[in-house]
């Protein structure tokens, strides 16, 4: 399934917290019309795809080992499983989902609010696991290694993250990739791709069908991330008018497009 997530809105966020946002979670609303309360988490104590609460609330986990070549058939068949299970209950071993339904066949089109978090305190809600138990020490290690991350309000799906002592901003854009390559490659043969002094595009990786660009960054702390925002938000319409053009990539985008596609990765 080459983009498991079309369909959904915001697309390009459940793609994020799948691949590039540690810790992160936004509410679900099922089509049944049932008052069960779903959350969408980026991952959960021991990689579980699902865990209930004692109170019913389900969190879904999406970075998960994948059992089929369909995430979002995998996470239907994790969704069911846990609108059956006991209350209190991590799911796991789940085999191949089969012929089942896909997610979006189970949730609405409301639009995803996604929350950052600084750690992954929230798995527990307002229970306090044993301290010798496994999701005690789950939970000690994710935090002593979550990646620092804020989520950018210039534009949809833009994260700026730290990562040892090299910050970035990663940016999971939805359109298809070779206008979008000619698009990067226009702006790029005009000096036009950066974010500001001491900013550099670095390259691009793909991941469950989209293009997510990477920046190097001079900002060093969570707190300086929104100065990101104007600087974005100038790059995005920029990035809009490239893709809005239609005459041919001259001799100079030809040679930066090269560029670009020599730093572009498939993550797997």
């Amino acid at each position: 399934m080459a983009r498991p997530f079309q369909g959904l809105p915001g697309e390009t966020d459940w793609v994020a917290l799948r691949e590039i946002v540690p810790s992160a979670t936004a509410p679900l609303t099922l089509r049944d019309d049932s008052d069960r309360k779903v959350v969408l988490a980026s991952v959960l104590p021991l990689a579980w795809p699902a865990l209930v609460r004692a109170d019913g609330e389900i969190l879904l986990g999406l970075q998960t080992p994948a059992r089929s070549g369909d995430p979002s058939r995998d996470l239907a068949q994790a969704l069911a499983a846990a609108l059956e299970s006991e209350l209190g209950q991590g799911i796991s071993g789940l085999g191949e989902p089969g012929d089942g339904p896909r997610l979006q066949e189970l949730i609405t089109e409301d639009p995803l609010e996604v929350t950052v978090f600084e750690g992954f305190d929230w798995w527990l809600g307002d229970a306090a696991p044993e301290e010798d138990s496994e999701v005690a020490a789950s939970l000690q290690q994710a935090n002593a290694s979550v990646v620092p991350t804020v989520r950018l309000s210039a534009a949809e799906s833009a994260y700026w993250c730290r990562i040892g002592d090299r910050c970035h901003m990663r940016w999971v854009l939805p359109q298809d990739e070779e206008p979008l390559l000619d698009a990067f490659a226009r702006l790029s043969s005009r000096g036009e791709l950066g974010l500001g002094e001491g900013t550099k595009y670095v390259g691009a990786f793909r991941a469950l069908g989209l293009v997510i660009p990477v920046w190097d960054l001079p900002l060093q702390s969570p707190q300086e991330a929104g100065a990101l925002d104007d600087p974005l938000a100038a790059l995005a319409g920029r990035l809009e008018a490239a893709l809005a053009e239609t005459e041919p990539l001259d001799a100079a985008a030809r040679r930066a497009r090269a560029g670009v596609v020599s730093r572009q990765v498939t993550l797997r």
